[in-house]
């Protein structure tokens, strides 16, 4: 008589995980880290009621992108993420991905993402876009979020939004925003220094390999706002000057916090 009994979600993830050809990809992207990742992952998916809705082989898949870019998917990390979205499991690269990866270009001198409190923010140069962020702290209050970078050839770009420029991006092009496990709502902090310095690393940063895949691999919120810059400049494509600023100018028409 055949054995009839269901595998439940996390078996089914284990059998797929156990796959010769599955195991092949992972040892490929970490050696012998191979199996700290799947150990994690299955982890992971065990605590995760969500993730189990989806298929356990989309999962997989999805961390196959995390492990090739050799970052974490510890959640308590935040380098990166196998999100449960609308009932398919999405890789998304948190901002601490984001800074590893930059870092492991060798390129940069500095590289900084962070929140701006009540206080700090002294001033802001309107014709170098240069911010001063000497002040000290009044309160705990968040009143932007910036991004620096500085190359070793000594380039320097930066961004400031101020939390209000921040919510309302995330109001526009989130798509997981009004759900209340929306990392908007469980994490607000983290995704306002991912987007700016997404932003920053996307039109001024250095663009390794491995950057490229992490953005064209991270699927949420985001996407729609390169795929909005993309199309402004093949628009713009045969004319003399292109404005790579353009998306920062539409999103800000006030001038509201420049970068520097």
């Amino acid at each position: 008589m055949a054995n009839t009994t269901a595998l439940t979600p996390v078996q089914k993830l284990k059998r797929s995980l156990s796959a010769e050809s599955v195991q092949e990809q992972f040892k490929n992207a970490l050696q012998e880290n191979a199996g700290i990742f799947t150990a994690s992952l299955i982890d992971i998916y065990n605590n995760d009621t969500y993730l189990q809705k989806c298929d356990p082989n989309k999962v997989i898949m999805e961390a196959l992108k995390a492990a090739t870019l050799k970052l974490p998917i510890n959640k308590n990390l935040g380098f990166a993420y196998i999100v449960p979205y609308g009932g398919e499991p999405t890789f998304t690269i948190g901002y601490k991905g984001l800074l590893q990866l930059a870092m492991r270009t060798g390129q940069y001198k500095f590289v900084n993402a962070d929140v701006v409190y009540e206080g700090e923010l002294q001033s802001i140069d309107k014709l170098t876009g240069e911010i001063d962020l000497n002040g000290e702290p009044a309160s705990s209050k968040e009143i932007g979020y910036f991004a620096y970078i500085e190359t070793i050839n000594g380039f320097k770009k930066g961004i400031y939004w101020t939390h209000e420029r921040v919510l309302a991006h995330a109001k526009r092009y989130s798509k997981s925003y009004n759900s209340s496990r929306s990392a908007w709502k469980t994490n607000f902090n983290e995704m306002a220094i991912k987007t700016v310095l997404r932003l920053l690393l996307s039109h001024y940063g250095i663009m390794s390999v491995e950057m490229i895949s992490a953005f064209t691999a991270d699927d949420v919120d985001e996407r729609t706002v390169d795929a909005k810059v993309e199309d402004e400049i093949n628009e713009n494509a045969n004319q003399d000057f292109i404005d790579i600023d353009l998306e920062i100018k539409e999103e800000n028409p006030t001038n509201e916090g420049p970068g520097f």
